[in-house]
């Protein structure tokens, strides 16, 4: 059977996940009476739950006589490596952009990619039934970017569709019947071409999807670089410098098929397959027959920007809600995690129990901490970092730098410049883009935006949207202002009592219901004034036996601020953990013990000086 393989890649929300479920039904991959969730390919708990992809995944559908793999890939730019290793799958990539919003970072980002391992991407504009939709401006703005990013005179006669994902139609012109998507399954089988097979050279392939099977053991996928795959056949495990991991069986073959993975008996070079009977086998090895000696070359990933201390719960509460609390199961768990995610690194830290986790942004580790939490783990995790480098040619120290492009309503556009600049933010452009909102678009390094977004969102009244890309290494831009509030710590162990937090209010804002249970050291809200405050929450009221009127008004208490995983990390300063458990997560002061904390800050005074 003839085969084509193409990627799905565009920016987050621009309707990849979408157009695949529509892409599988119009090409019968689902029985007529069969129930199928929307974005069918986010099967994950908490990518259903976010609405975003996380994982990039495989499926295949068959058009007039001919295969096509489709891979779904993720659009948040934190996400950035997944979309890295699939593009060594493919030999066609469909570039979404929407009819609205028109290109963005991550659409840059893998643009860039395509471009760069020379594949002719096909634009589609989707969305175009949008009130605020500007299909043929954004189809010029792509091309621009086609040029900006140095695209040969091939890669710039891109072939163009306009659709709605969610309708389920493609024409090749605005003004198109809007019936289905065969012009996109046609433009495909015209446009991308079949895979280049060797089918007389011994089995290898590249390792690039891991995923763990209940039955299975570890499931790989990836595309048959050369020969052929057989059920039961013997192979060997080659890393990068050539090494062998180990020696085995293939003893499950599977290609795809709509959503599932059908079991085969063999599998030709060019095909993208899974396979399963290795036990050691990781991203990105060479799986090959035993007469192989080299292995195949791997895409190299851009490095992680951003790192962040994983360590036990050691608190007061520490070991009463999760499962797993020991540095043991924290870092085998860890360790896991990088077999299968090569854009995360982990390495043993400097301190006791304690582990420096690598990623490319607070979203992808804040990924993690939540699959973990789910898992019945108990961390603590400290401020983010930035990763930083030193020129080799000038000794100067770099950070990682940051394009972030933000769309605002106009009379929210001074505030912004004002908080980015005072992040060192230095603005590169600034244009309408319809409807009362503006485009800024700005170079900041990646520390000064931690804990900018909740700022964010209160400044533009929720209506700001911020789409950030990784730009490169630049020089050190100094130090950066960073939360200028102090805290309310609890000076007592218990449970926070309604008398007590009702008076505490006035000092600033609280983050902790009545009841919630209590220990010295933990973060009750944030004070009014710069300093930190420690106050005590579970005073309760001393009762009498004499009866006055208006001693006994009802306590009205402003709700708390609740705060998600993502935004306590980001809100935390360095003297500062996040304690994760299944069921809570708390701020808490590194050092619990107020002698000991006035005793480290003299000593960073000391040192500062």
């Amino acid at each position: 059977m003839e085969l084509r393989n193409v990627a799905i890649i565009a920016h987050v929300d621009h309707g990849k996940t979408t157009l695949v479920d529509n892409l599988l039904k119009q090409a019968g991959a689902f029985r007529a009476n069969q129930a199928v969730a929307e974005r069918a390919m986010d099967r994950n708990d908490l990518e259903r739950e976010r609405g975003i992809t996380i994982l990039a995944k495989s499926t295949a559908v068959e058009w007039k006589g001919v295969k096509i793999n489709i891979v779904d890939t993720p659009g948040h730019a934190d996400f950035g490596g997944e979309v890295e290793r699939i593009l060594s799958m493919v030999d066609g990539a469909i570039v979404l952009c929407d009819a609205a919003e028109g290109p963005l970072p991550q659409t840059k980002f893998v643009l860039t990619k395509a471009l760069a391992r020379g594949l002719k991407p096909i634009v589609v504009i989707n969305k175009v039934d949008r009130q605020d939709a500007r299909a043929d401006e954004v189809l010029n703005e792509v091309f621009d970017l086609f040029a900006a990013l140095g695209a040969t005179d091939e890669q710039l006669d891109f072939h163009t569709l306009f659709a709605s994902g969610r309708q389920g139609w493609a024409d090749t012109t605005l003004e198109g019947p809007r019936q289905d998507l065969s012009p996109m399954f046609d433009l495909i089988l015209s446009h991308v071409p079949a895979p280049k097979v060797e089918l007389d050279k011994p089995f290898a392939m590249n390792a690039t999807i891991l995923e763990a099977d209940n039955f299975l053991g570890r499931v790989l996928t990836g595309r048959i670089e050369q020969g052929v795959a057989r059920t039961n056949m013997p192979v060997r495990v080659l890393r990068q410098d050539g090494s062998v991991v180990e020696t085995g069986r293939l003893t499950k073959l599977m290609t795809f098929s709509g959503l599932d993975r059908v079991p085969v008996d063999e599998v030709q070079a060019g095909d993208i397959c899974a396979i399963a009977g290795l036990s050691d086998a990781t991203i990105p090895d060479t799986i090959a027959s035993p007469e192989v000696a080299e292995p195949l070359h791997a895409i190299p990933i851009d490095p992680p920007t951003l790192s962040m201390t994983f360590r036990i719960n050691d608190g007061p509460l520490g070991g009463r809600e999760g499962k797993k609390v020991t540095s043991r199961q924290i870092r085998d768990r860890l360790y896991k995690e990088t077999e299968g995610n090569v854009a995360i690194r982990v390495k043993d830290s400097e301190e006791a129990d304690s582990f420096e986790v690598a990623g490319r942004g607070e979203l992808q580790l804040g990924v993690l901490i939540e699959t973990m939490r789910r898992e019945g783990f108990e961390l603590t995790i400290g401020r983010p970092r930035v990763l930083t480098q030193t020129n080799p040619e000038t000794g100067e120290r770099e950070e990682p730098y940051e394009e972030a492009v933000i769309d605002v309503d106009e009379e929210f556009s001074g505030v912004v410049v004002e908080k980015m600049s005072l992040r060192k933010g230095m603005m590169q452009d600034m244009r309408p883009s319809g409807g009362g909102k503006v485009r800024l678009t700005f170079h900041i390094p990646s520390r000064g935006l931690i804990g900018y977004h909740g700022e964010f969102m209160t400044d533009t009244r929720g209506t700001g949207m911020m789409n950030r890309l990784f730009l490169g290494y630049q020089p050190w831009a100094g130090p950066i202002e960073g939360r200028v509030k102090g805290s309310l710590i609890s000076n007592s162990d218990g449970e926070a009592v309604q008398y007590s937090l009702f008076s505490l209010q006035e000092r600033g804002t609280l983050f902790v219901d009545p009841g919630a249970k209590v220990y010295v050291g933990l973060i009750l809200g944030e004070h009014s004034r710069e300093n930190d405050l420690e106050v005590n929450p579970i005073k309760e009221k001393k009762l009498t036996n004499i009866r006055a009127a208006g001693k006994d008004e009802a306590l009205l208490l402003t709700p708390p601020r609740r705060m998600s995983l993502e935004q306590a990390i980001a809100y935390i300063e360095d003297d500062e953990l996040v304690e994760v458990t299944p069921s809570a997560v708390r701020l808490r002061k590194r050092h619990l013990d107020p002698h000991e904390r006035k005793k480290h800050a003299r000593r960073a005074e000391s040192e500062a000086a």
